[in-house]
């Protein structure tokens, strides 16, 4: 677990925004914000649909930490496979409208980078 001056993530964002942090979107805010990988990924497909090799080579990252990332992103409905579940090669993905909306509030809290 992350922690910032002895805090928990809930911790701080409860602390520094009230009741309303432990809402959902905050719980997912804190769940992006706590791995590189994830932030960096959801910035890229905010600005559009890719596959996991364009990220990859994008974000000049490892295959295996975006495949990671959009797996746990997906989980969380935050990012999407546009393309057949089965197909093995060119899988698209892209941002949700959940997606969007978190990495929003993550700007406007200045917590993307």
């Amino acid at each position: 677990m992350v922690r910032y001056d002895g805090l928990s993530y809930r911790a701080l964002l409860f602390e520094c925004y009230g009741v309303g942090a432990m809402s959902d979107e905050w719980n997912a805010i804190g769940f992006v914000i706590s791995s590189n990988y994830r932030v960096t990924v959801l910035r890229r497909l905010n600005e559009g649909p890719a596959t996991p090799s364009q990220i990859a080579g994008d974000e000049d990252i490892a295959i295996t930490h975006v495949s990671r990332a959009l797996r746990e992103l997906g989980e969380r409905d935050l990012v999407e496979l546009l393309v057949p579940e089965n197909r093995r090669k060119g899988r698209v993905y892209g941002i949700t409208e959940k997606g969007e909306r978190i990495w929003e509030e993550m700007q406007s809290q200045n917590l993307a980078e």
